[in-house]
């Protein structure tokens, strides 16, 4: 007898929320997911004030040392699509708040991991997708309702935001000096009319190698990291400086196109010389009619800004010369200053000049400085030198600033602290957690998954600091349902305080924009089923 033929019942896909993908878009996502964690783990590692350092060595051949997320993956050579977002990632993060570069690419690992196993139980990448973004916002809320109120007069709350952010960096134990220094800084510059908005390029940080980060230190005024011109015995400091920034050049005009000229005797030759003496001193009895005793001369990329003859006159009129000034730092000076530039010697006016008690060449490390002080309505803006015993010290000691800058104008633009110490991230995955037992369906349990990633944070600290992760991780569970929740670790002491306590702050922008910003990358990455090379 025949067996009966078996007919194969053909699935049904709209009774159930189970989701099956075909084999190559499942291989793309998780080729994609793969390669995004390997770039957060990288940094993982560097989390937190006792966070490791990486050591970069760049194709030709510089070095650099940091702890930094945004310049870790910016130096990285990273070649996958996926796994560029999250370098991008950093990046955003460094510009909308400046600090957390790290743990937003942390926060985003974690939850790519969470993503895989959802979508190996079969969940749609879509359904992930927007129950992410439900959490996200609902974190936010928790964050800003956890969040403590600051105000610009309450310079210790400020201090000790700033603080907790060069704690981490490997300039450290300078926070005591760095700190206060970044918060004057900040607030020397906010402008009254517009409170919440700070423009950082109104500060401006020169590095000079000698001496240690301690002799850092903020300038009421401007600093060049050049001399004063020497040649001819020209002058290297001046009281009561009458200042022109120039965008001219003190040197014989050339033609237009290239091409010679040929002198086939002496007396052309010596009438050449003559007009080009003449033709300078001209300009330079101009100059000298409207008072002026100071020139900043700004770079010539065409021909010479200046030559030994013309450097000769200024010196012998009693003009001091700052040669080589950079096209990009002409609108700090002149913002500074008070004064305007000026791009042609017919347009040398006395009202265009700005106005200084001394200008002075100072000797600093192994090389000198110009130091230009007392200036007569000076524009909002702040000068900080900063000093380290070698180049790798200094570049990150300026790289450590920028951050604990960028901390002092998050609390400027949105003027909330928060807790530090994976505190925050403990409470929003508590809260997280019950609210996603509320829910019903597959949206339940993709909350969860974001509530369990975002422990990440607290898990990595302990870690890295040589704690039990499981055991702090726990403990500080415990916590949290009892009701405090500013509870979190402390990483020099080696166990679990109540941080607000112990001055460990940051800014609540920090906090929601890494999760904001982390949520909308892994939601990108998650909706990519295919990758299109185009030659």
């Amino acid at each position: 007898m025949a067996s009966p033929a078996v007919i194969s019942q053909p699935r049904s896909s709209s009774k159930t929320e189970s989701y099956v993908d075909n084999k190559r878009k499942e291989d793309i996502r998780q080729a994609n997911i793969l390669a995004a964690r390997a770039v957060a783990d990288a940094v993982r590692t560097s989390l937190g004030p006792k966070g490791m350092d990486k050591m970069i060595s760049t194709a030709n051949g510089e070095v650099i040392i940091t702890n930094d997320g945004a310049t870790i993956l910016n130096k990285m050579e990273v070649l996958q699509p996926a796994a560029k977002m999250l370098v991008e990632l950093s990046k955003s993060q460094d510009s909308a708040a400046g600090d957390g570069t790290t743990t937003v690419v942390v926060i985003a690992g974690a939850l790519l991991k969470q993503c895989h196993i959802l979508l190996s139980h079969g969940v749609h990448p879509t359904v992930i997708s927007d129950s992410l973004h439900k959490a996200a916002i609902r974190a936010v809320d928790v964050l800003t309702a956890m969040a403590v109120p600051v105000e610009l007069t309450d310079r210790d709350s400020l201090v000790k935001s700033a603080s907790t952010s060069l704690n981490s960096k490997v300039v450290s134990q300078y926070s005591t000096l760095l700190a206060p220094l970044a918060v004057d800084a900040v607030l020397s510059v906010v402008d009254p009319a517009k409170p919440e908005v700070v423009d950082l390029r109104d500060i401006r940080i020169v590095k000079k190698l000698g001496g240690t980060v301690d002799d850092t230190e903020t300038v009421k005024g401007l600093v060049f990291d050049k001399k004063a011109s020497h040649a001819a015995g020209g002058p290297t400091r001046m009281e009561n400086a009458k200042i022109a920034v120039i965008q001219f050049q003190i040197s014989p005009p050339k033609t237009d196109i290239e091409q010679s000229i040929v002198v086939s005797d002496y007396t052309q030759m010596d009438r050449i010389l003559k007009e080009e003496r003449n033709y300078i001193l001209g300009m330079i009895k101009k100059i000298k009619a409207t008072g002026c005793n100071v020139l900043l001369i700004q770079k010539s990329i065409l021909r010479d800004a200046v030559t030994d003859l013309s450097l000769h006159y200024l010196a012998k009129a009693k003009i001091l010369v700052i040669k080589d000034v950079e096209r990009d730092e002409i609108e700090f000076i002149t913002k500074t200053l008070n004064c305007l530039p000026i791009a042609n010697i017919e347009h040398f006016r006395a009202e265009k000049l700005g106005h200084a008690d001394l200008v002075e060449e100072v000797s600093l490390g192994d090389g000198k400085i110009v130091k230009i002080t007392g200036i007569q309505n000076m524009g909002r803006t702040t000068t900080v030198l900063v000093r380290g015993s070698n180049q790798l010290v200094l570049d990150e000691a300026e790289r450590s600033l920028h951050d604990a800058l960028c901390v002092v104008r998050c609390l400027v633009s949105k003027r909330f602290l928060i807790a530090g110490g994976g505190a925050p991230e403990i409470e929003l995955s508590r809260q997280l957690g019950a609210w996603a037992k509320v829910l019903q369906g597959m949206e339940g349990y993709c909350v969860k998954s974001f509530a369990e990633a975002l422990e990440v944070v607290p898990y990595t600290l302990a870690e890295n600091a040589g704690l039990n992760p499981i055991a702090i991780v726990t403990e500080l569970r415990n916590r949290h349902a009892q009701g405090e929740i500013n509870t979190g670790i402390n990483v020099r002491k080696g166990q679990i305080t109540n941080i607000l306590e112990e001055n460990v702050v940051q800014p609540l922008l920090v906090s929601t924009s890494a999760i904001t910003l982390a949520t909308e990358c892994v939601r990108m990455i998650l909706k990519i089923d295919d990758i299109v090379t185009v030659r």
